[in-house]
């Protein structure tokens, strides 16, 4: 079990990593967009907070604005800085996760380019996991039969849209609106959404993505990836299918050239004695 922060490089090439930590196992996965000259502006990160808590994110960096790639990287290394400093202090984890949004979003402003990021974090504290939801990039919890347990909302009008039931993810997927983001870390509008604790349940897994999945995959194929098995197959083949769909454009399915990363977490399955 590692006690070492997780975080993944990619920034001109695939980078992947297996592991347990935080009393479950980890698959992440990060790449950038295919055929793309810049560097991957996501960044994924797996950070312990004792030995059993973990907290898993995923930032991608805002397309578009100088220094997508500085911006991710820069709010995670702050998020861990503070989340460091606050284990020390033995703080409650929702606590320092909230001032290490905080501390992040100032080191991001701090930079002083304009750039900004997305930032999606799900802990798991013993078998309870709550999501903090800043932009698009997604988190889901999946039962072993499919149902989605908790799911955040991403901060777009198709987002806002989905979710007030005026459209439907799969029309959401083709929405002409689908790239604008309303929320991000490095602006003095961020805000946080706080989900509710969820309670893990045996086979439970937990999904965080950046858009570059969730732009390409529909969301009923993505739970019927990640609901069971082993999780190195789940991202396997959602990466594939993916990128199969980045690189070819269809008139019935979603197809947005993007970088892309996954993080799944799935607790261990033990069977108590009778």
């Amino acid at each position: 079990m590692t006690t070492d922060i997780i975080m993944l490089d990619g920034a001109t090439d695939a980078d992947h990593r297996v592991a347990d930590i935080g009393g479950g196992s980890i698959v992440a996965f990060t790449t950038p967009a295919p055929d793309k000259e810049t560097e991957n502006e996501d960044s994924v990160a797996a950070i312990p907070y004792g030995p059993a808590a973990v907290v898993l994110v995923v930032a991608d960096g805002a397309g578009g604005l100088p220094a997508g790639r500085r911006a991710s990287r820069t709010a995670i290394a702050s998020l861990e800085a503070s989340l460091h400093e606050a284990m020390n202090e033995t703080m409650l984890l929702r606590t320092a996760i909230l001032n290490g949004i905080d501390a992040a979003n100032k080191a991001v402003l701090g930079l002083g380019t304009g750039s900004a990021t997305t930032m999606t974090i799900v802990t798991v504290e013993g078998h309870i996991a709550r999501t903090y939801q800043i932009g698009d990039s997604e988190a889901m919890i999946v039962g072993q039969r499919g149902r989605v347990r908790s799911q955040t909302m991403a901060h777009s009008p198709t987002g806002f849209a989905v979710e007030a039931g005026f459209l439907d993810q799969r029309a959401a997927l083709h929405h002409e609106e689908r790239h604008l983001v309303s929320n991000f870390i490095g602006t003095t509008e961020m805000r946080i959404d706080v989900g509710a604790e969820t309670k893990l349940n045996a086979r439970d897994t937990v999904l965080l993505a950046s858009d570059g999945l969730t732009d390409n995959v529909h969301g009923d194929e993505i739970k019927e990836f990640i609901r069971k098995g082993p999780l190195p197959d789940a991202v396997k083949a959602m990466i594939s299918l993916a990128q199969r769909r980045m690189n070819i454009e269809t008139l019935h399915q979603p197809s947005k050239p993007d970088d892309l990363s996954v993080i799944l977490f799935r607790k261990p399955f033990r069977r108590t004695a009778n």
